[in-house]
């Protein structure tokens, strides 16, 4: 009897098969054979003739069939190598997705499961599957097994199929809308900075640096440098080799080329023969290379050349931080020559008994005041100046302006022979506040100590070459004045006033700064920008928080505020004790390991967490060390800030930025043009 097994079977190389099951009779004795004939007499009839056969088959309601749970299958079939492989299964290790079909359900088009075999039957002893590529024909002891098709499953099955089919189709057609609305806000955010692009041409284009103009503007130049480098090099060569007449040559030739060269920073710059010279070395080298060229020793010697170049350029960057602090911390001839005329006809003129107008006002709080402590004649005259011009009302502002004993004969000389259109000013000397004093104040008391007498003054202290940049700049005589630590004590010096705006002698004003009278500084004592840009800095550049006494009471990532244009709330600062807290963190500090010297430490201390943020457009800072500004920003700033080495009064001045400065300058003034101060 055989069967045709239809359905997914795993294999590898085979989709469809077909089982051919017969039954096995005894092949011993006759007798057995009889008797299993019997025994099947009733499932599978005989008939007379083959030809009877499909008669008989036509008349006959339904064929017997086999008990389907317990039936040997051996399956043969071609493995991915070509070669024949037999396996036996057992028809209970089928999955219940599978049934068995028979030719009497095809041919009267119904399908009945195995568990609705009529009647008893036995179960033959095994069935022999044989896979074959080819189409069978079914006798009529054969049958099919199948798969179930969908329309069989189960209805529940069904609807999980169908359900899982519309959330793949939901979850697709929310995807597609999500890209879509995403590539539509691409879209526009492309078209809106389209827009606020500025395309205007400006100049020659002067968003570039020079040597972006031409891509090969210093071609030459750069060409008869790298020659210099190589004709040292096969110099050093030829004369370990005794090759004296190329020795001379090469170094003749580049003592030609470096003096061609000069101080040119493009090919415009150099001298019409620097092409020719640059020929003329070429041909040497070519000779030198003919003769001495070896690829290990001329990398050795390379390599030496670079190293030496290192440590020379180590070296003259630790000579120009000395050099640059030092230009800093020294007064300029011209600015030295302003105090020493102003004092001299101070007592030439007369003006001992004249004193300046409008004394009424100075301790007027519903007027502006401004403190400024510096001993800079000229610096303090700019900022009076641009202040007083950008004022809307300068008849309601007051300049307090501390200096030291050694400037005030001259600060006091400078308003009175110019005083600004209707501003009041009011100078003082800081050391006529006597209760200012080393009882009182722990700086001054450390000041006078000797471990910092020694620490500036001690004739063997070492210098910048080997202890380093960092603590050359501490080591500027401004950290030594008072006037640098005034700011802390401004309730004493102006106990009459509720608030009070404080200015270094280092800026400019370029808008009216009246509405910051106005600000509401939320309890704060303390208005001024913040000065933190992503990670820098912040309090940990400041202070020491490897000290506890610091990592226990403050926050290293607290954002650090510019000191030079603040807003103080003297009512507030009087009622928080802020000149107290100040003075407790300066004694902790006296052997200078919670912070170096300097005020803006200890003043992010004293005013931690009681700091209002100002707008940054109010305080514009960097135009003394840093030339990469942006020039919108600096122009639209109220106050431009030069902190840093590079002052606008010294040579180190940045030049793009000078002219901020230098606009507020009465230049035309006899005593400027008496000392050589100029544009």
């Amino acid at each position: 009897m055989r069967a045709r097994f239809r359905g997914s079977f795993i294999s590898p190389t085979l989709l469809i098969f077909f089982l051919v099951i017969h039954v096995e009779p005894a092949r011993t004795e006759l007798s057995n054979v009889l008797s299993l004939q019997g025994e099947l007499k009733g499932l599978f009839p005989s008939y007379d003739c083959p030809q009877c056969i499909d008669r008989k088959e036509q008349g006959r309601m339904s064929a017997a069939r086999p008990d389907e749970k317990n039936i040997d299958i051996i399956v043969t079939y071609t493995d991915a190598n070509g070669a024949i492989r037999t396996r036996s299964i057992n028809s209970k290790d089928l999955s219940t997705s599978w049934v068995w079909r028979y030719p009497s359900d095809e041919d009267g088009d119904q399908k009945k499961s195995s568990k609705e075999v009529e009647g008893k039957s036995q179960t033959p002893d095994k069935f022999e599957v044989n896979i074959e590529h080819s189409n069978i024909n079914e006798n009529q002891y054969g049958f099919v097994i199948e798969h179930k098709k969908a329309s069989e499953l189960h209805p529940i099955k069904l609807k999980r199929q169908r359900l899982r089919n519309e959330r793949k189709e939901r979850r697709t057609a929310e995807l597609i809308q999500q890209d879509k609305a995403i590539e539509d806000q691409i879209q526009d955010a492309a078209i809106q900075r389209a827009k606020e692009l500025d395309t205007t041409r400006k100049g020659k284009y002067n968003i570039w640096r020079k040597e972006y103009e031409n891509p090969n503007s210093d071609s030459t130049l750069k060409l008869m440098r790298d020659q210099i480098i190589m004709a040292r090099a096969y110099a050093t060569i030829a004369k370990a080799k005794n090759e004296d007449a190329l020795y001379d040559s090469l170094i003749q030739h580049s003592r030609v080329n470096q003096l061609a060269i000069g101080e040119a920073t493009s090919d415009a710059e150099l001298l019409p023969s620097a092409l020719d010279r640059a020929k003329d070395m070429g041909h040497v080298l070519a000779a030198a290379k003919d003769q001495l060229y070896d690829c290990i020793t001329l990398a050795r010697k390379l390599r030496v050349m670079l190293q030496s170049a290192e440590t020379g350029l180590s070296l003259l960057k630790k000579r120009s931080a000395f050099l640059i602090q030092l230009a800093a911390k020294t007064v300029p001839r011209p600015l030295h020559c302003l105090p020493l005329l102003l004092t001299t006809d101070y007592f030439l003129h007369g003006y001992e008994e004249r004193g300046f107008p409008n004394k009424e006002k100075l301790e007027d709080p519903s007027l502006y005041h401004y403190a400024i402590f510096s001993d800079n004649v000229l610096a303090t005259s700019v900022v009076v100046n641009s202040t007083t011009l950008h004022a809307k009302e300068p008849e309601k502002h007051v300049f307090h302006i501390v200096t030291d004993k050694l400037n005030f004969l001259a600060m006091k000389m400078w308003f009175l022979v110019n005083p600004p259109a209707g501003a009041t000013i009011h100078v003082e000397n800081v050391d006529d506040f006597t209760w200012l004093n080393s009882s009182y104040c722990p700086v001054l008391r450390q000041l006078e100590s000797a471990r910092m007498i020694e620490y500036y003054f001690k004739a063997h202290q070492s210098n910048s070459l080997t202890t380093g940049t960092d603590n050359l700049k501490y080591r500027n005589p401004k950290y030594l004045s008072m006037l640098n630590h005034l700011r802390f004590y401004l309730p004493e010096v102006y106990p009459k006033l509720e608030k009070i705006l404080f200015l270094d002698d280092d800026i400019v004003v370029q808008k009216d700064l009246t509405p910051l009278w106005s600000v509401d500084l939320q309890g704060m004592v303390n208005g001024a920008v913040e000065t933190c840009k992503e990670s820098f800095h912040r309090f940990d550049k400041y202070l020491n928080f490897s000290n506890p006494k610091i990592s226990e009471n403050f926050d290293p990532n607290a954002c650090g505020w510019a000191f030079g244009m603040n807003i103080f709330d003297l009512k507030e600062w009087r009622r928080r004790n802020i000149t107290g807290i100040y003075h407790h963190w300066q004694e902790m500090n006296e052997d200078r390991t919670l912070w170096k010297l300097g005020t803006l430490p200890p003043g992010l201390i004293t005013f931690y967490n009681l700091t209002y943020p100002l707008d940054r457009s109010w305080h514009v800072l960097g135009l003394g060390y840093d030339p990469a500004l942006n020039k919108t920003a600096i122009e639209n700033g109220a106050v431009v800030h030069y902190n840093g080495n590079y002052k606008p009064w010294l040579d180190l001045a940045i030049a793009k930025y000078k002219s901020y400065w230098s606009r507020y300058v009465m230049f035309n003034n006899s005593y400027l043009q008496l000392c050589n101060i100029s544009e």
